[in-house]
C-alpha cells in the first residue's frame, strides 16, 4: 500500500516537472517571435532609409530643353543658356572658309564669342600660377555625343587672333531653337571642330592629368 502510494507520488512529481518545462518553452518561444517580430519591424525601417538614398543617388540631371546649352566644369558659376538666350547678347560676324565631306564651305556666321560665354560662368584657373588660364581647355558636345577640345589660348582674345563663336544664325537665317547654337572656328581650315546642335561646354584644367602621370 505504501509503495503504491510512492510510485502515485512519484508520477504526479514526474507531470508537475513536465508541465512546468513544457510552460517555460512555450514563454520562450512567445518571446523569440516577439523579437524576431521587432527585428523584422527595425530591418523594414532601415531598409526604407537606404532604398530613398537609392532613388536619390539614381536622380537623374534634368534633361536640357531646345537649343538650350549646358556650361560647367571647373567653373564657379555654372548655368545653362539658350539659343534665345544668345540673340540677346551682342553680336559678332564672321566670314569663313574650310573644307568638309562635302568639299569647301563659304559662309557668313553671326553669334557670341564663346570665351564671352563661358567667361560668365567664371572659370576657376589657378591663379597663383604664371598665366594659369593657359592649362585650361573646353570640352564642346553636340548632337550626336559628337565633341570636340579647343585649349583656352584658342578662345582667349588675350591670346588668338580670332574668335571662335557660338553662331546663332548662317547667311542670315536663324538656326532653329530645337537645333542649337553651332560652334564656328574661324582658324580652322577643316570644319570638324565646327560643333553643330551644341549642348554641353565643359571647362577643365589639365594639371590633374598631367601631375596624376608623373
Amino acid at each position: 500500500m505504501t509503495c503504491g502510494r510512492q510510485n502515485q507520488r512519484r508520477a504526479g512529481l514526474a507531470l508537475a516537472a513536465a508541465a512546468l518545462l513544457l510552460a517555460g518553452c512555450g514563454q520562450s518561444a512567445e518571446t523569440k517571435g516577439a523579437d524576431g517580430a521587432k527585428g523584422g519591424a527595425a530591418a523594414g525601417a532601415s531598409a526604407s532609409p537606404s532604398s530613398s538614398s537609392s532613388s536619390s543617388a539614381k536622380a537623374s540631371v534634368a534633361p536640357l530643353g531646345p537649343g538650350e546649352v549646358r556650361v560647367g566644369g571647373e567653373v564657379a558659376k555654372p548655368y545653362s543658356v539658350t539659343l534665345a538666350d544668345l540673340r540677346k547678347l551682342p553680336q559678332a560676324s564672321v566670314e569663313v572658309k574650310f573644307t568638309s565631306a562635302k568639299g569647301e564651305q563659304r559662309h557668313t556666321y553671326q553669334g557670341v564669342p564663346l570665351h564671352d560665354v563661358l567667361k560668365t560662368a567664371e572659370p576657376r584657373f589657378d591663379a597663383a600660377k604664371k598665366n594659369g588660364q593657359l592649362r585650361g581647355f573646353v570640352s564642346a558636345t553636340g548632337g550626336g555625343d559628337y565633341r570636340a577640345v579647343f585649349a583656352w589660348a584658342e578662345i582667349d582674345p588675350g591670346f588668338a587672333k580670332s574668335q571662335v563663336l557660338l553662331a546663332v544664325s548662317e547667311g542670315g537665317v536663324a538656326f532653329d531653337d530645337a537645333a542649337g547654337p553651332r560652334l564656328v572656328v574661324p582658324q580652322d581650315t577643316k570644319g570638324g571642330r565646327y560643333v553643330s546642335e551644341l549642348n554641353q561646354l565643359w571647362v577643365g584644367v589639365v594639371d590633374p592629368v598631367v601631375d596624376g602621370a608623373k
